[in-house]
């Protein structure tokens, strides 16, 4: 990174300041209205195609700083890599020229079929060699570092043997990727397996964080009483993620922050104000800095 506070991309760098996730829904909205966000975020693969969707993107592109968001990189995956899944995001790279680029520490692809999912790594020495070296072929292909996203998880593996944010923090140390840090899934998974996610925040390398993520998520009760928390992306931002927000802001400091929103999407002015609640605490972060400088 050229600086600890912003990504900058080819064109138009991500500013350290609270953006959307851009869905199909809300294209028209923008391109009409033009509303004051500083930056969206789209799923890439939704923009492959071609067509409407990728003439709306180029719309949007010319407005807006764009950042570009994988989900079936599938990085995780022992195959290897979907070479021709890595040159249609490369394409749609240097059509775009995103201020970044990120993908997932998951894997989504076996014998060739697509799973819909973003499945969980066992954390193992082996799995980490397979990870860094699908991370530094990503990015000498598209000729970006990558920022890589923290997973939610449901389960884990008895096999694995490095804490999930160690193995997360060397593979950004192997390959010199970036780490998009999703505070909702730090608090889904740290509530699902009885982790301290304040010690799991602590222990990424800052240096190498280059983006927030806020979400909400759902909880289900089993049979047994037990409470599972599910990152579904259908809800407000919860207040124990608000509170982890606020302790990454103080202990990290200001990074692009994105509002992610992917099921039952509400009206935009919903997105609106969660982004608003984010940049509230991000000119609170910028002002005790300033003050304690």
């Amino acid at each position: 990174m050229s600086e600890p506070h912003a990504i900058v991309g080819q064109a138009s760098p991500i500013p350290a300041a609270a953006g959307i996730g851009l869905r199909f829904p809300h294209h028209a909205c923008v391109l009409e209205a033009q509303p004051a966000v500083p930056w969206f975020e789209v799923h890439a693969e939704n923009y492959f195609g071609g067509g409407r969707a990728r003439h709306a993107l180029a719309a949007v592109r010319r407005d807006y700083p764009v950042s570009l968001h994988g989900v079936g990189l599938s990085l995780g995956s022992a195959e290897g890599l979907d070479l021709a899944h890595l040159e249609r995001l490369r394409e749609l790279v240097l059509a775009i020229e995103p201020g970044l680029v990120s993908e997932h520490l998951s894997w989504s692809v076996t014998g060739g079929q697509y799973l819909a999912d973003l499945l969980p790594l066992p954390m193992t020495e082996e799995a980490l060699e397979v990870v860094c070296r699908h991370v530094q072929q990503a990015q000498e292909v598209l000729g970006r570092r990558l920022l890589l996203e923290n997973p939610s998880t449901y389960i884990q593996f008895p096999h694995s043997s490095i804490p999930e944010w160690e193995f997360l923090a060397a593979v950004a140390s192997r390959t010199g990727c970036g780490i998009l840090c999703d505070l909702n899934n730090i608090f889904v998974s740290a509530s699902n397996h009885g982790w301290d996610p304040i010690r799991y925040l602590a222990a990424l390398p800052a240096d190498a964080i280059g983006e927030y993520h806020l979400a909400g998520h759902a909880e289900c009760t089993l049979e047994s009483g037990r409470v599972v928390r599910i990152d579904n992306h259908g809800s407000c931002v919860a207040a124990p993620v608000w509170t982890l927000y606020e302790e990454a802001l103080r202990r990290i400091g200001a990074r692009p922050t994105l509002i992610e929103w992917d099921t039952d999407i509400p009206a935009f002015d919903v997105l609106l104000d969660q982004a608003a609640q984010a940049a509230d605490r991000l000119r609170m972060t910028g002002a005790c800095r300033a003050r304690a400088a």
